[in-house]
């Protein structure tokens, strides 16, 4: 037993590359596990079970595989490359967020890992190679180094208020969502180089050297996170002024209508008490359809407010299809009966649907004597969904509505037919989403459903 234990101390306490490959395989597991939670954590994502599983089976075999194939240290880079498309993919997150994931990791490795591995050489003064190749310093890194990571993450779980929730940033424009994307992209490879310099090089740089680059990683990855959140700012204090712009024209318009009543209020009195005197209830009946269509655009214009529609990409398009529809003389109904926020939708996707089948309802509206749109939000308690319903008059009744889904289908002329299609694609690679087309002899309709 004795010449076991000592076999045994001598096999930790000497240089053994074939044990320290052992040992790495759960320190690989257990390390991209924190890695997982330390994300999902931040950035409040809900994953299954099997998600988390796949997950870290795919990073650690991509993780091991490069280590023999690929030298060392670009293999740090090609594990980080391979982390960013099984987030992308797996946990189904935008580009955006899953940059920010992977960013999240390398500051965590930048904060806990490298400083950590520096100290431990540092205090008990050996050789980088012998601390990489001896199995019991390795297994006491370890120990400290997960243990101090796994209370770093606990401390993120507890106090919660520190969670990002990047679901705004679906409301974000492209070009904006392209200019972030694009910095975290550059800040991705600048930090994964840093690092990769900070681990392998540590023991030929001198240790000024390499606190001072820690320093500067440190005050980068602030900077960053300070420019990131000015951009979101920005871009938010932009949307707000177009939407305050866009709510003032329809207070305006609300204003003369309302002024209008105003001052022909006793005008209409008299009118209605003529008709009534003379029992002339066809055109009492005439006179207030008027009265109605009159009482309907004020309807509209009190409900185009920013604080009604509470989101603010939906009421731009909105107020904008609205106009459109004015404009052209076709008459655009609004009900508005939901909170989009309940909902989880990328509001740029959301939008273009909606577009899209908007701008298709008012087209085919103006051609008929009857130029109607109407459009209703509501909430449908026993599904539960959100339920959009985009009703227009139409000329074609023959129209198939299977047909006009396709590629290339378009009964307009000088157009291609892509808007439909676009628009069923994107519904059928979405879970929650679907739409229902159907018609009748007054009304083609859509109802594009948004389940929980």
């Amino acid at each position: 037993m004795s010449q076991f234990l000592n076999n045994f101390w001598t096999a930790l306490s000497t240089e053994n590359v074939g044990l320290v490959n052992l040992i790495l395989i759960p320190a690989t597991i257990i390390e991209l596990s924190l890695f997982m939670c330390l994300f999902l954590i931040i950035l409040n994502i809900k994953a299954s079970k099997w998600k988390k599983l796949i997950y870290i089976l795919a990073t650690t075999c991509s993780a091991l595989i490069n280590r023999y194939i690929i030298p060392n240290p670009i293999n740090v880079l090609v594990n980080y490359a391979f982390m960013l498309l099984f987030i992308k993919f797996i946990f189904r997150l935008n580009w955006l967020n899953s940059f920010v994931a992977i960013l999240l990791s390398i500051f965590t490795s930048v904060l806990i890992i490298v400083p950590i591995e520096n100290l431990y050489i540092m205090i008990l003064g050996i050789d980088k190679h012998v601390f990489l190749n001896t199995p019991i310093h390795r297994l006491v890194y370890f120990t400290i180094l997960y243990s101090s990571f796994f209370l770093f993450v606990m401390f993120i779980r507890r106090y919660k208020n520190i969670q990002f929730n990047l679901a705004i940033l679906d409301t974000l424009d492209r070009r904006t969502l392209l200019m972030l994307i694009l910095n975290l992209f550059i800040g991705f490879l600048t930090l994964c180089i840093q690092l990769i310099t900070s681990v392998a090089y540590s023991h030929i740089v001198p240790a000024i050297i390499n606190i001072l680059n820690f320093v500067l990683l440190i005050s980068f990855l602030i900077l960053n996170i300070y420019n990131f959140s000015r951009i979101i700012k920005l871009a938010y204090t932009r949307r707000d002024l177009q939407n305050a712009e866009e709510y003032n024209k329809s207070l305006e318009i609300l204003y003369d209508k309302v002024k209008g009543f105003q001052h022909d209020f006793n005008n209409i009195v008299y009118a209605l008490d003529g008709y009534i005197n003379d029992n002339d209830m066809v055109g009492l009946k005439t006179y207030f359809d008027g009265m109605k269509t009159d009482c309907k655009i004020t309807n509209n214009l009190s409900i185009l407010n920013p604080r009604i529609i509470n989101n603010p990409g939906i009421y731009s398009l909105l107020n904008n299809k609205y106009f459109k529809a004015i404009n052209l003389g076709v008459t655009f109904d609004i009900k508005y009966f939901i909170d989009l926020k309940e909902f989880h939708i990328n509001t740029y996707e959301f939008s273009r649907i909606l577009g899209i089948l908007i701008d298709n309802a008012i087209e085919e509206a103006e051609k008929c004597e009857k130029k109607i749109v109407e459009i209703m939000f509501r909430k449908d308690f026993s599904v539960p969904r959100a339920l959009i319903v985009i009703k227009n008059t139409y000329t074609n009744k023959d129209v198939d509505i299977n047909e006009i889904f396709k590629k290339g289908f378009s009964s307009k002329e000088n157009h291609f037919g892509i808007g439909l299609w676009e628009v069923k694609k994107y519904i059928s690679k979405t879970k929650n989403l679907n739409l229902v087309t159907t018609k009748d002899n007054e009304f083609f309709k859509h109802e594009l459903s948004i389940y929980d």
